[in-house]
């Protein structure tokens, strides 16, 4: 969910390191000096740590992150507990390019791709974790998550970066996480209707029809739009999903999912409703932000909805203007064959990914933010705020925010965001957390939604991370593939007719052929097995 609403980020995000260390006072895990407080492996280290006046230079890479330090609840009281300023510098993947190219980089560096090359060559400009721990703070491995620093490790042993949201297997067979994705619809619109079934083509064609004549002034029927680089929207994998279609075929290999017949004929629905006139031509011309304006707005009379997280904003000004106009999640759409929804959320991988650079000037600072955030004590903060001020416990033990707080967060979001910025501040977040550790129900928009979700989450670590390695011919073959598909999906969804929707899909069959697509299964199917090794399967 987390990456798809990156679409101004490069697929191939090639960073060349060359010359990282040009500039600037770089460090190494064996020259480091000895810690300025006594190290317990029982005591958080920022509770030792009388240091004061530390700053620390932190570059996210996303420009739309919010850049503000100190003013909002939760990192005032990041402020005030480890004593420290932070100064975050935001970009994309040109001024990252140019960080590194040039050398001369700063403490901390958030990415969006794990297995990018600057992930991938994170020994030569950053330092690994484990062994900064031990150094200056041996309780970060208590708070952190072994399964994923293992997930993480790189060829020469040592873990480098820290995932934000990731899920492990335990996380899934707790059912702790809450699902983002799902087919929603208006619910003054679902019940004038008569609350229709939507699970066959032929109902989800009928009904959006009888929804065009009675409410015109609707869509009946949209998605997450097209991005770019071979971005799908919310129709390609996540729809997958949601139509339960397998991640592996019968001898366990890779499976092309875009060529699966229960998803193709629902893609051949999705055709028939746009001749109909229930599918907007803005829909493959709207950006993320023109999209959720509309969900604001109640534009929409059902929407195949990726990012609830993201989306949850839209959905809750949607509702504060016309509570009867909330979105709720139906099952909608079903697979032909009978297979139930295998909805996925982030995986071991998680979303982002944070690093210490070798050129931090205060090492020990640096690991204590990491085991702070990762702690209890940083996701309560990062998750509910400051007790006594946002929320208290109750006598069950959980987090129950105070309803002022709540008030805000339903009727004025964009206000919530910026004075709390619960769930903004999310480097080293959780899915889990605040359903584990928490007593509030989601916001009114979004609530009925991840009920909806319940039951319905299955992990596919077992496709994580299996693309050919960037800079390869194979890598750049699939760069081609995937911009290709894009382009065919959205073509057959606005065929003229049965004979160029078969068409597009023959062409697309043979461009896989002649663009190396073997080669890129090959790798696939590799890529997977050391998956298993890694996961024990």
């Amino acid at each position: 969910m987390k990456k798809k609403v990156l679409g101004f980020m490069s697929i191939v995000g090639v960073v060349m390191i060359a010359g990282c260390s040009s500039s600037g006072a770089e460090v190494s895990i064996e020259d480091l000096e000895e810690a300025r407080y006594k190290i317990d492996p029982n005591t958080p280290a920022w509770q030792v740590d009388d240091e004061e006046n530390v700053a620390l230079t932190w570059y996210v890479n996303a420009e739309w992150f919010d850049r503000g330090f100190g003013e909002d609840v939760i990192t005032k009281k990041l402020k005030e507990d480890l004593n420290l300023d932070i100064t975050f510098v935001t970009g994309d993947d040109s001024n990252l390019n140019t960080l590194f190219s040039g050398g001369d980089l700063p403490d901390l560096i958030t990415i969006f791709d794990g297995q990018s090359q600057a992930a991938l060559r994170a020994p030569t400009w950053a330092l690994p974790l484990r062994e900064l721990a031990d150094q200056y703070d041996p309780y970060f491995h208590q708070v952190a998550q072994e399964q994923t620093l293992d997930w993480y490790q790189l060829e020469d042993g040592f873990t480098y970066g820290y995932p934000s949201y990731s899920n492990t297997i335990d996380d899934y067979q707790a059912d702790i996480i809450p699902g983002s994705d799902a087919f929603i619809i208006r619910e003054d619109i679902y019940e004038a209707l008569g609350e229709p079934d939507l699970s066959t083509p032929e109902q989800f064609i009928n009904s959006l029809q009888q929804m065009k004549e009675a409410f015109p002034d609707v869509v009946p029927f949209a998605f997450r739009g097209f991005g770019s680089d071979g971005d799908v929207g919310s129709i390609g994998d996540t729809f997958q999903n949601h139509l339960g279609v397998p991640i592996a075929d019968e001898n366990s290999d890779w499976y092309n999912r875009n060529l699966d017949d229960s998803y193709l004929e629902w893609i051949r629905t999705f055709n028939e409703a746009y001749q109909l006139g229930l599918i907007s031509d803005d829909n493959f011309s709207d950006d993320n932000t023109i999209f959720e304006e509309k969900v604001e707005r109640g534009q929409y009379g059902s929407v195949f909805a990726s990012g609830i997280a993201q989306l949850s904003g839209s959905l809750q000004t949607n509702v504060a203007r016309d509570p009867d106009q909330r979105y709720i999640a139906v099952d909608g759409p079903k697979n032909s064959n009978g297979n139930e929804p295998t909805l996925n959320q982030a995986g071991l991988s998680g979303w982002t990914v944070t690093y210490i650079t070798n050129k931090v000037s205060d090492p020990q600072k640096a690991i204590q933010l990491f085991t702070y955030l990762l702690s209890d004590e940083g996701q309560y903060l990062t998750t509910f705020g400051v007790e006594g001020e946002t929320f208290d416990f109750n006598e069950n033990g959980k987090a129950v925010l105070h309803e002022d707080v709540l008030q805000m967060r339903n009727d004025n979001p964009e206000e919530y965001k910026k004075s709390y910025r619960l769930g903004e501040f999310w480097f080293f977040g959780h899915d889990g957390f605040a359903l584990e550790h928490g007593e509030n129900e989601a916001s009114v928009a979004v609530d009925q939604i991840q009920k909806w979700t319940k039951g319905k989450l299955k992990p596919q670590f077992l496709i994580e991370n299996i693309n050919p390695d960037q800079g390869t011919a194979e890598a750049r073959s699939l760069v081609n593939i995937d911009s290709t598909w894009a382009t065919t999906l959205a073509s057959m969804i606005r065929a003229k007719d049965d004979r160029e929707f078969d068409r597009l899909i023959d062409e697309y069959e043979t461009f896989l052929e002649t663009n190396n697509f073997a080669a890129v299964e090959a790798i696939r199917n590799e890529k997977m097995n050391e998956n298993r090794e890694k996961l024990g399967l």
